[in-house]
């Protein structure tokens, strides 16, 4: 079984999808941790964000792996656990670049439907429904008002004790909505089957409740 749940930054997939996979006790798989690793290490390595080229040759040198520890995904380059790294400001104004080379989606969907092939899974993202995984037996799509998304990641930071300022976080919030909305492959949208839930102004037991119901109501059809 695999439920895949998309949509734009800030929404609150990730949080959403990792008490999904707990409370059903199966498999959660961020795939943004994996498009903001390659960020980050082409950052880290001096790799220019924006030539193409030279992306495809790191990412033909590193080894990026995921490993799930007490619950919780890690993600590794090269056996060195980056998962905290991965969520400065910089990896986050720049991922929506990376994300959309054609050499990137390529290796680390390929990643991504691996790992669904053999284990029930939870999977967040941006294209899982409509791309990555379009047999998923569960979709939903994930989204809340620009200025709750800005709110939430302005509290990620400060209870990190980074800096970050509202204006800014909104602005580049709209930014990554309009890359991730007209890239040319695989761009954020919602798939026709999947369920649509506005998270704005409702806790995040509320959202999880409910995409729990929507999966054991798939279970006993299938039964």
């Amino acid at each position: 079984m695999k439920i895949a749940i998309d949509g734009p930054a800030g929404a609150g997939k990730s949080t959403v999808a990792q008490q999904v996979a707990k409370r059903l006790g199966i498999l959660y798989v961020d795939t943004g941790a994996m498009y903001r690793a390659v960020t980050f290490t082409a950052l880290a390595r001096g790799y220019s964000i924006e030539d193409e080229h030279s992306l495809r040759e790191m990412l033909d040198a590193i080894n990026l792996t995921l490993e799930i520890k007490n619950g919780v995904q890690h993600v590794y380059v090269d056996d060195k656990d980056v998962s905290e790294a991965i969520r400065s400001p910089e990896v986050t104004r720049l991922v929506s670049t990376i994300a959309a080379y054609p050499c990137v989606r390529e290796k680390l969907v390929d990643m991504q439907r691996r790992i669904a092939s053999c284990k029930d899974v939870v999977m967040d993202g941006r294209d899982i429904g409509t791309s990555v995984l379009p047999d998923a037996e569960v979709k939903i799509f994930l989204t809340a008002s620009i200025e709750e998304r800005a709110r939430r990641r302005l509290e990620e930071f400060e209870k990190k004790g980074v800096q970050a300022d509202y204006a800014e976080l909104l602005r580049d919030i709209e930014e990554r909505d309009r890359k991730d909305s007209e890239r040319a492959i695989a761009p954020l949208k919602q798939a026709e089957d999947a369920i649509r839930l506005d998270t704005t102004g409702h806790s995040i037991d509320e959202v999880v409740d409910r995409i729990v119901t929507l999966y054991r109501e798939k279970i006993g059809e299938r039964a």
